[in-house]
C-alpha cells in the first residue's frame, strides 16, 4: 500500500498561483509513475499532469500546459504541482495519484490521495 496525503490547497484569485504538495508512505515511491488528477462539481474527474518514475518525462492536459509543472523528489517521497496563471475553470478538487505511465486515465492509477481543494475567484 502506498499512502498519499495533499497539501497547499485553499482560495486564490484569478492570475494567482499555488503549490500543491504529495507525501507518499508505505511502500516505496521510486517505482510509481506520480500525477495529478481533478473534479469539478457536477464533472468527471479529469487528468492534469503526471511524471515517470525517474522524472525524466513528464506529460500535460492542454487545458494546463503552459501554466502548470509537476516535478517530484524521490528522496523526499513527494510529488510537487506547481500551478500559474490560475483561471476560474482551474476550481477543483485535486487528487494526487500513483500509478502506471502515462497515467492518462483513472483506470491507471493503483493509489489515491483524498483530495484538496483550490479555489479561483475572478
Amino acid at each position: 500500500q502506498v499512502q498519499l496525503v495533499e497539501s497547499g490547497g485553499g482560495l486564490v484569485q484569478a492570475g494567482g498561483s499555488l503549490r500543491l504538495s504529495c507525501a507518499a508512505s508505505g511502500r516505496t515511491f521510486g517505482p510509481y509513475t506520480m500525477g495529478w488528477f481533478r473534479q469539478a462539481p457536477g464533472k468527471e474527474r479529469e487528468f492534469v499532469a503526471a511524471i515517470s518514475s525517474g522524472g525524466v518525462s513528464t506529460s500535460y492536459a492542454d487545458s494546463v500546459k503552459g501554466r502548470i509543472t509537476i516535478s517530484r523528489s524521490n528522496d523526499k517521497n513527494t510529488v510537487y504541482l506547481q500551478m500559474n496563471s490560475l483561471k476560474p475553470e482551474d476550481t477543483a478538487v485535486y487528487y494526487c495519484a500513483a500509478g502506471l505511465w502515462p497515467l492518462g486515465t483513472p483506470s491507471t492509477v493503483h493509489y489515491w490521495g483524498q483530495g484538496t481543494q483550490v479555489t479561483v475567484s475572478s
